[in-house]
């Protein structure tokens, strides 16, 4: 079965700081293709995979904005979603202190819900102790 997964840091101003695609993803190829020997694909389809992906993630950007304001919750998940895949969101504790306002935005489509939710408090903590650090 193949996985999918993009994370993205989005800034206050909407602007990604950090994106990684993880994942494997089905084998379709022809023999005369180049091939990314790291997730098994074309690499034409790869990029193409992957603005598909930004596209998902920043659409959903408004709906997170809406729910931010209607919700105490840190963590969103589903709140979005295309195909088979669902975009799950935290979002910091940034209405307070501007500079900390960032949303950890995840493309995936497992549903373990709890794994998620554990990732997104990891990965909180390590960018406020990136940020504290002189």
């Amino acid at each position: 079965m193949a996985t999918t997964a993009c994370f993205m840091i989005v800034s206050r101003n909407d602007i990604p700081i950090y994106e990684a695609e993880v994942g494997t993803a089905p084998k379709k190829m022809e023999a005369a293709e180049q091939v990314d020997e790291e997730v098994n694909l074309p690499i034409n389809e790869k990029e193409d995979a992957a603005h598909q992906h930004q596209f998902i993630l920043h659409a959903a950007l408004d709906i997170v904005q809406d729910l931010a304001w209607t919700t105490s919750a840190m963590f969103l998940k589903a709140i979005d979603r295309f195909n088979d895949l669902a975009v799950s969101v935290y979002v910091t504790a940034g209405h307070i202190l501007h500079f900390l306002h960032t949303r950890l935005m995840l493309l995936h489509d497992s549903r373990n819900d709890d794994g998620i939710k554990t990732f997104f408090q990891e990965v909180h903590e390590l960018y406020i102790k990136v940020l504290i650090q002189p």
